[in-house]
C-alpha cells in the first residue's frame, strides 16, 4: 500500500469509525460503502491487525482499532495545521496592528522601528498606545504588547525581549561637587532620585550583602521622585543627584561621559525583563505573526538593549 493509498484507507477508518457504520463512514467520505470496506480491510491487511469487529448488525473497535484511532486522529490534526499554516504563510499581510506598550519604551525603542515595518509590509496599519498602565489585550482589542516584568497570563505568549539591568548614575559635576559613594552607606548623605510606579510603589534599591543576602536601602529622604525613567536620567544629567534607572535609559548618556556608574560591585541590578506578549491561538494572523517577528528581530539589534554587566566597568565613576 503505497502512501497515497494509505492516506485514503485512513481517512476511511476515522470516518466509518466516527459512523459507526462503513455506510455512514462512505457517505461522510464522499464515496462507496463498497470503497470503504476495501479500505479498511486493506489499512488492516498492511498494518497485519484487526481494526473492526464486524457482524452483520454491529460494528465495533478492536483494542488495537481505538488504539490506532487516537494515533490517527493525531495525524490528521497534524495535517491539518500545516495545511492551515501554509495559507497563513501565503497570505499577504494586511490590516491594522494594535500594540500596548509604556510611554518611554514606546519612544525611545518602538517608534524609530515602526517605519521599517510599514516600508516592509506596506498593507499593514498601525495604531500604538504609549500608556504605562497595565492593559488586558482580549478584553481591550490589543494585537500585542510590549510589558517590563514577567507577566503570568496563561492566556498570552510571551516572547522575551530583554533583560533590563538597574544601574545607580550622576553627574561628573555632581560626584564633583557631593563626591562619589564607596558603599551603599554613603549614599545617606547624598541626593536621591526614585522612581514611582502608577500604582503609588517606589522602586526599592536593592544591594548585595556580604553574605550574598540582599539589602534594601530607604529612600524616603529623595530629594524627586518620578514616574518617568527617562526623566529620572535626564534629571541626573542635569546634576540633581543620583538616580537608579536601566541601562537602555542612560546608555548613551554613558557613552558621552554625562553619567558615570556607583557602586557596581554592591548594587543589585533587579531582575526585570522585558517580554512581547499576544493572545494564544490556534492559528496568527498573518499581519499580527509579521508584525511579531519584525519586532523582535529589530528590537535584538538594539544595542542599549543588550548591554553585559561586564561591559559597564569602563563607566564607573
Amino acid at each position: 500500500m503505497d502512501s497515497s493509498q494509505r492516506v485514503r484507507a485512513i481517512l476511511s477508518f476515522i470516518h466509518v469509525a466516527d459512523a459507526g457504520s462503513f455506510a455512514g463512514g462512505a457517505r461522510a467520505q464522499g464515496i462507496s460503502s463498497a470503497a470503504a470496506s476495501k479500505n479498511v480491510a486493506g489499512l488492516e491487511k498492511a498494518l497485519g491487525v484487526r481494526l473492526m469487529n464486524r457482524t452483520t448488525r454491529t460494528l465495533s473497535l478492536t483494542e488495537e482499532g481505538s488504539a490506532f484511532l487516537r494515533q490517527a486522529r493525531i495525524a490528521l490534526e497534524a495535517l491539518d495545521a500545516a495545511t492551515d499554516a501554509a495559507i497563513a504563510y501565503r497570505a499577504t499581510p494586511s490590516g491594522k496592528v494594535r500594540i500596548s506598550t509604556s510611554v518611554d519604551f514606546g519612544r525611545d525603542q518602538l517608534a524609530p522601528i515602526l517605519p521599517g515595518l510599514l516600508e516592509t509590509y506596506p498593507g499593514l496599519t498601525v495604531e500604538v498606545d504609549f500608556d504605562d498602565r497595565l492593559v488586558n489585550l482580549i478584553h481591550d482589542g490589543y494585537d500585542l504588547a510590549l510589558r517590563g516584568g514577567r507577566i503570568v497570563d496563561s492566556s498570552l505568549v510571551s516572547r522575551p525581549v530583554c533583560q533590563f539591568h538597574l544601574v545607580l548614575v550622576a553627574a561628573p559635576a555632581y560626584l564633583a561637587h557631593y563626591g562619589v559613594p564607596r558603599t551603599p552607606e554613603d549614599l545617606a548623605r547624598h541626593r536621591l532620585l526614585t522612581r514611582r510606579f502608577l500604582g503609588g510603589r517606589v522602586l526599592a534599591w536593592n544591594f548585595r550583602a556580604a553574605d550574598d543576602s540582599i539589602i534594601t536601602l530607604n529612600t524616603d529622604n529623595a530629594v524627586m521622585t518620578l514616574s518617568s525613567p527617562e526623566t529620572l536620567a535626564e534629571s541626573a544629567v542635569a546634576g540633581v543627584g543620583i538616580a537608579e534607572v536601566g541601562v537602555h535609559h542612560v546608555w548613551r548618556h554613558l557613552l558621552a561621559g554625562r553619567l558615570k556608574l556607583l557602586l557596581l560591585d554592591a548594587h543589585h541590578p533587579g531582575s526585570f525583563e522585558m517580554t512581547l506578549q499576544y493572545p494564544h491561538r490556534a492559528l496568527l494572523a498573518p499581519r499580527v505573526r509579521v508584525t511579531v517577528e519584525y519586532l523582535l528581530e529589530r528590537l535584538a539589534r538594539l544595542e542599549e538593549l543588550h548591554v553585559p554587566l561586564s561591559a559597564l566597568r569602563g563607566y564607573a565613576a
